[in-house]
Order: structure tokens, then sequence, then C-alpha cells
């Protein structure tokens, strides 16, 4: 079982099965919500538990997004269609032993940062890009 929960703890979750590696989305809509690339993880939403208000803002016509209307924590992002859900990675307690696995939509990063970690990174169509 691995936990997580926002800044002011008012919303906690936990993730029973597998959890994915994490993944790194370059893409304007996660930087502009979190104010820098998006680093998290995913499960299948059977294994997955919340307990708190979660506030949820449709940011497309095919995804939403979930935080803390009390703290503003970016918690977890959900396309309508799948039966898995991603979670921010730093939301979740220590422990974890995740691992990064990729670099997503790095075309359109910004230009403040260079990515030099050696992950496999692919473009927004899933070209890959090294």
């Amino acid at each position: 079982m691995i936990k997580g929960g926002c800044y002011c703890g008012k919303i906690r979750f936990e993730v029973a099965g597998d959890i994915r590696p994490v993944v790194y989305c370059h893409c304007g809509q996660c930087r502009k919500m979190s104010g820098h690339f998006f680093a998290a993880s995913a499960a299948n939403i059977a294994d997955f538990s919340v307990t708190g208000d979660v506030k949820w803002f449709a940011s497309s016509n095919e995804a939403k997004r979930g935080f803390c209307s009390d703290c503003g924590t970016q918690l977890f992002w959900k396309l309508h269609k799948e039966d898995q859900i991603s979670i921010v990675a730093g939301a979740f307690d220590t422990g974890t032993k995740l691992v990064a696995q990729k670099h997503i939509f790095v075309d359109e990063k910004t230009d403040y940062y260079e990515i030099n970690d050696g992950l496999p990174q692919f473009s927004a169509d899933g070209e890959p890009i090294r």
C-alpha cells in the first residue's frame, strides 16, 4: 500500500496495487498548471482510493485534473475514457521507490531548462526525439 496526500492533509489517497513509473510531461497545459514540467505516476482506478473533497477541473474535453480546494495542491489527472488515474509524484509519502521512465511532449518544453538525465524523450505525437 502506497499512500499520499495534499499539502494541508485534508485529502489523502492510497494505491493498493501496482504503480507505474514516473513520466515527465512538458506540454504547455502541464507547465501552466504545475509551474514546471509535470511528474506523475499512475495506477488503476480499481486499486485507488481517496478521502477528502477533491475538486475537479475539466482541463480539456478528454481529461480532468483533481486538486485540493483548501491548499491548492494539484494531485491527479484523469482521462475520461481510461480506467487509470495519474498521480503527481510529489504527492506520495516518502518510500515509494518510484523510478522515472521517460519524458513526453518534449517539443513543447520551454527554454529555461535542459533535459539531460538520459531518459527517452518523445514529441507530442509520440515520436522518439532521442
